[in-house]
């Protein structure tokens, strides 16, 4: 059961990050695709009907973790205090600056709202990719099993390479998005954008990969290099697609990023917060889970959550679909 319960989170944490992921994405590489006004607003409607949606895995995940592993909960929360409020407050901004550009027609109203809505996106890239560099690098837990570390031991290098990993992806899948939501322009900017950003995913990701084999060593999981396998060859058809195929080069993308998070929870797995230094144990998902009938209720109520979510999310896709035009957004 509690095996369930975490493949759960995995999945709900990797629908975030595939979802969410190109939202970030777009706004991570909105000064690179968008050189004026009426360029950044397109760039920021592309993603307008799915923002707030795509954020719901984030907060249902943490509601399934709550349920399905309270000790976790608490010892992340207590642990990783100062980073999830940065964290909040960036959402907020982000949420605040889609919402309010366009409330003013005044061009310092505008590129106020453009340059929050870019930091505080890039800003939670780069504090996700922190924390699952730290989660597959392991925390320093006590007896107890709470956190005793400091928020400068997070900013270690592997979590600041893993964290460099993750802008680079989603900014790749972020551009990948607008080639296929955006026409004229920015999506020329996007598709040049992507051919660079291949080459920095591609040499992130052997470096990462090699340094994860050097501090876990070469005996994870099966899966863990099943899923390496997946990405790497994602990776080459991510390459491919270039030019040829923007929702094969999307495809691959997400597809990428699915293999990525999959590898992650394969190296953690059987623990939930792997401890520090790597081998020595952690909170394990049978220390952290609930009782049997807790956590049945709370897996019942979670997958049917997260079905209803899915349907939601499919039929805003379906009705949203289309290219948007910087012609369309000036009338």
């Amino acid at each position: 059961m509690p095996t369930i319960g975490y493949c759960v989170i995995a999945l709900m944490l990797t629908a975030y990050v595939l979802l969410d992921g190109f939202d970030l994405g777009v706004a991570t590489i909105v000064p690179f695709i968008a050189r004026n006004d009426a360029e950044r607003r397109v760039a920021m409607e592309s993603i307008g009907p799915f923002w707030n949606g795509n954020e719901v895995c984030l907060i249902a995940a943490g509601g399934a973790l709550f349920a399905l592993f309270p000790a976790a909960y608490a010892v992340s929360f207590s642990g990783f205090y100062l980073p999830f409020m940065v964290v909040l407050w960036l959402l907020m901004f982000r949420g605040i600056s889609l919402e309010l550009r366009e409330h003013l027609p005044s061009d310092l109203w505008h590129q106020f709202w453009d340059a929050a809505f870019w930091a505080s996106s890039t800003l939670l890239v780069v504090l996700f990719g922190v924390a699952l560099g730290n989660l597959i690098r392991g925390v320093p837990l006590d007896a107890s099993g709470y956190f005793q570390g400091s928020f400068a031991f997070l900013l270690n290098p592997y979590a600041i390479a893993v964290a460099l990993l993750a802008v680079c992806v989603l900014a790749f899948h972020g551009a990948a998005f607008a080639r296929l939501r955006i026409d004229g322009p920015p999506a020329v900017r996007a598709a040049s954008a992507s051919k660079w950003l291949w080459w920095c995913v591609a040499a992130l990701y052997l470096f990462v990969s090699a340094a994860t084999l050097h501090l876990r060593g070469f005996g994870g999981h099966w899966a863990t290099y099943a899923c390496g396998a997946i990405a790497l060859a994602a990776l080459v058809a991510m390459r491919f697609a270039l030019g040829r195929s923007d929702v094969v080069a999307f495809a691959a993308s997400s597809l990428f990023l699915i293999a990525l998070m999959g590898a992650a929870a394969a190296t953690m797995y059987p623990y939930i917060l792997p401890g520090y230094p790597p081998g020595s144990g952690g909170l394990s998902i049978d220390a952290a889970a609930p009782s049997v009938a807790a956590m049945t209720t709370a897996l019942t109520v979670t997958i049917g959550g997260g079905i209803a979510v899915i349907a939601y999310g499919s039929l805003v896709f379906r009705r949203m679909a289309g290219k948007l035009r910087v012609e369309d957004v000036i009338r």
